[in-house]
Parts: C-alpha cells; structure tokens; sequence
C-alpha cells in the first residue's frame, strides 16, 4: 500500500496541494483527475519519491518513502515521466535495458538473466524490430512505448504514470492502456495513472481520485465519481453521463454553453 497523509506542498510559492490524504491499495488500476494546475503530476513527484511535501508524509509499506535507498525504492517503483527518457543517441534496446539498474551490482551484472527480460519488454510492446534502432529515429508514440517496456524490463510492483497517453493517436492510446491493463491484472501490481482523459479513465481504472482546490475532492470507483453534478464542480462546464453501451462505465458528452455558443455567432457576424 502507498499513502499520502495531510499533504502541503507548493509549486513556485503557489500552494497546490493543501492537506492532501489518499491511499491505493495493492492491485488496483487508479486514474488521477481534475483539471489543469490542480496539483495531479506534483502528487505523483510525491508519491514517487522524487519530490518531498513541505508538511505531511508519504508512506510506502508503512515506511516513510524518503527513507528508502535508491535502488532498493526502485525494485519496488517505476515512473514513466511525461518526458523522462534518455538522450537520443542510445538504441531502443540499450533503454529498455535501462530498466535493469536496479538489480545490477557494482560490476554492473545481475544474477538474473536480463537479456530474456528485455526481450519479453520488447515483444510485449512490438519493439522487437526496432530494438538497434536509435531513438532519434523513433516517432512520438514509439517512444512512449519504449518508455513502458523500461518500465516492463523494471518488474515493479508499483507502476507510476504521468500522462502516458500524450502523443498517442486514439489508436495507440487503446493499446496502451489495454497492455498496461494487462499487465496489471496479471502481476497484481498497483497502477497510479495521471490521466485528462475522462473517459479512459473511467474504461481502464478500478478507482478514480479527483483532485479539486488543493485537497480530494471523490475518490471511489468511476460509477461513483463521474457525476454530472461533480464534474460541473470541478471543471465548471455541464455535461452528460451516459452508461457505455458494452462495458456500462460512466463516459461524458460535452454539451455546449448556449451563451458562449451565441457569442461566437455573433462575431462571426461582425466579420
């Protein structure tokens, strides 16, 4: 388990998260959500490790998470980063192999066998035949994938992720997230997920935590969550919620504000 206790931390003098207490439990999917600027990508600096709060505390397995060396936080963790991969000189191979720092020694061995490891990170992700190619020559979106296999070749039990869907076209962001779905099923591992999207969340997570002025503002599964009232709440715009007419999950049609709609024609007039 990995938890926030009465968070209060700032971002350039600004208070992002006032008091902030959340909890996730062992093999659940969670989706982070809330607008822009509410503190979704500092809570998870947080729970990362990376960053410290200015008041509270974060605890993984009861232990407060700064206390945990490095290597040994990260055979527990990984993080894939909005932006976080490795100069482009190195090969799709060499950075998925990255994932293995944790478990190398001072000689930079390991006693498992990591190359059978990577090769199962490649495959899973359709990698295989882009292993010597150098990132540099990799689309946006196969980058993203070279990102999770790292992640795959880490064998975390905590798999932390910032917004793991930008650059993907609808497509790729489907496949993403079924094999990070997957993935998770299959190892029980805890997913936390930074996601803008509404309605992947809702398709892909078990539970959903909505961030609002610096606290939680819901926290439940998305049938709880995804109200019409409190979307209006936080993201101030009225919306619809309908069922998913094959997995029945809560997804949102936008409705457009009459009166914005009204002054657009207008200048549209002016013209």
């Amino acid at each position: 388990m990995i938890e926030a206790h009465n968070i209060i931390q700032t971002v350039q003098g600004r208070i992002v998260l006032n008091g902030l207490s959340c909890s996730f439990q062992k093999g659940r999917m969670y989706g982070i959500i809330g607008p822009n600027g509410v503190g979704k990508s500092t809570l998870l600096q947080l729970l990362s490790g990376v960053d410290q709060p200015k008041q509270g505390e974060v605890l993984l397995a009861g232990q407060n998470i700064a206390s945990y060396p490095r290597k040994q936080l990260a055979k527990k963790m990984a993080v894939l980063e909005q932006s976080g991969l490795p100069p482009v000189g190195f090969s799709v191979r060499e950075v998925v192999g990255m994932g293995r720092f944790p478990f190398q020694n001072w000689l930079g061995g390991e006693e498992q066998d990591s190359e059978s490891i990577i090769d199962r990170a490649l495959t899973a992700m359709g990698l295989k035949e882009l292993e010597h190619r150098k990132m540099d020559q990799l689309s946006g979106g196969e980058r993203q994938r070279v990102a999770l296999a790292k992640l795959m070749a880490q064998e975390p039990s905590i798999i932390l992720l910032d917004e793991p869907t930008t650059y993907l076209d609808i497509g790729f962001q489907v496949q993403l997230l079924d094999t990070v779905r997957a993935w998770q099923r299959e190892r029980e591992l805890t997913v936390i997920a930074v996601l803008h999207d509404l309605n992947l969340a809702s398709l892909y997570c078990d539970e959903l935590v909505v961030l609002h002025q610096g606290k939680v503002a819901a926290a439940g599964n998305p049938h709880h969550v995804l109200t019409a009232s409190l979307i209006e709440q936080v993201y101030e715009t009225t919306t619809a919620v309908i069922a998913h007419p094959v997995t029945g999950v809560p997804q949102i049609m936008l409705q457009p504000n009459g009166n914005n709609f009204a002054f657009s024609m207008g200048l549209k007039e002016l013209k």
